[in-house]
């Protein structure tokens, strides 16, 4: 269809087709290859896999990077959600107000956990939750809060703290796609009980296998969380509580702590090609997500809506353009929490996003042919 503000028709003479990947990790191995093949090869010489000095290292590192006291290293983000609720004293049956618009982990750990995740709508224009709808969802058998930093965007903490202490109720962050996000200047973790990551492969931050950490102010309840993902054991043999096996193993410590000093400047990278995609595909038929001025989005994903996501998806993939879906199904229309109770419509905002949501290519090492192809060709088919 024609591209009212520009003039550009999909009927354009067709252009030499440029291979954009979604993520590339293959040329960010490439960049820092020396320093990834020196960590995995001195865990591989000194045959600390399991609890050795990368992972107390990485956790360190990774907390003081993060702002804040305390991290536990874990074996995935999913772990990780888990770990932090059982560590909060989550009760059995009691409620966690969770958005619709997210990964599954995040109401799967509160299930797992032996609570109730309730469901709420999200906001129209971020996809973030509503904090409106979250305190609307507030009953007697609330128990906690769990927002999500979806995208790479934090959501506005300094709001859910206050609502949460007018309640008396817990705040975990699910901070799994917002490596040194920032709202208001703070971190994840910084007015939460905790907060969780993942170091799944494509994250900002990501280990070369599943990977997690908890972050917290609170000394004691690292200490505890850290005992638990190592079946509740202080020492080789004293087992002090029933704990599982969660850890993080060292080769996944050494490959992030190698990662970590270049997330800063990863990060730049993301955001400098956001701020491309922003004004090239101004006017395009696309609407970009908003970026809220007291945020800094870390842009795991760059997401845009289309009311025909499903035909400029397939338009740009022949064009060689590889792009995501995140997500196009909402929590309450997932069999796994429907309850068999299924409704379309009980929650339209997140409906309509997850019915038009469509994340480009976007990646530190992209090249600005890259970006100019992507801009250009969603502009010639949206």
């Amino acid at each position: 269809m024609t591209s009212g503000s520009t003039g550009v028709t999909a009927n354009v003479p067709a252009s030499p087709i440029v291979r954009v990947p979604f993520l590339d990790l293959i040329a960010q191995y490439e960049s820092i290859r020396g320093d990834i093949d020196r960590a995995i090869a001195e865990v591989v010489r000194t045959q600390r896999f399991v609890l050795g000095s990368e992972e107390t290292r990485f956790e360190k590192v990774f907390a003081a990077h993060a702002g804040i006291p305390h991290a536990a290293g874990c074996s995935c983000g999913t772990s990780a959600l888990f770990i932090a609720l059982t560590a909060l004293g989550i009760p059995r049956g009691a409620e966690v107000i969770v958005p619709t618009l997210t990964y599954p982990a995040t109401a799967e750990a509160v299930v797992l956990a032996g609570a109730v995740p309730v469901l709420v709508d999200v906001e129209a224009d971020t996809g973030l939750i509503d904090i409106e709808a979250v305190e609307a969802a507030i009953t007697p058998r609330t128990w906690g809060i769990l927002p999500v930093h979806l995208y790479g965007q934090m959501v506005d903490m300094q709001a859910i703290a206050a609502l949460a202490a007018r309640h008396g109720l817990k705040v975990l962050e699910d901070a799994a796609q917002a490596h040194i996000a920032e709202s208001r200047g703070l971190r994840p973790g910084a007015l939460a009980d905790a907060a969780t990551f993942s170091f799944f492969p494509g994250k900002n931050l990501g280990a070369y296998g599943d990977a997690g950490a908890i972050v917290t102010r609170d000394a004691t309840l690292a200490s505890w969380m850290r005992q638990y993902r190592n079946h509740g054991r202080l020492d080789k043999y004293r087992h002090d509580f029933v704990g599982f096996n969660f850890r993080l193993d060292g080769l996944q410590a050494a490959v992030l702590e190698a990662k970590l000093p270049h997330l800063e400047r990863w990060t730049d990278g993301r955001r400098r090609v956001a701020s491309l995609y922003r004004a090239g595909l101004d006017g395009s038929g696309v609407t970009c997500l908003v970026e809220r001025p007291y945020s800094k989005h870390v842009y795991h994903l760059f997401v845009v809506r289309h009311p025909q996501r499903d035909r400029l998806k397939k338009a740009l993939a022949e064009r060689g353009i590889d792009c995501g879906l995140h997500y196009p199904i909402p929590l309450h229309l997932q069999p796994a929490f429907a309850d068999g109770q299924a409704k379309t419509g009980r929650f339209p905002r997140a409906e309509s996003l997850c019915q038009e949501l469509l994340s480009l290519p976007i990646f530190p090492e992209m090249t600005q042919e890259q970006i100019e192809y992507v801009i250009s060709e969603v502009r010639a088919r949206a």
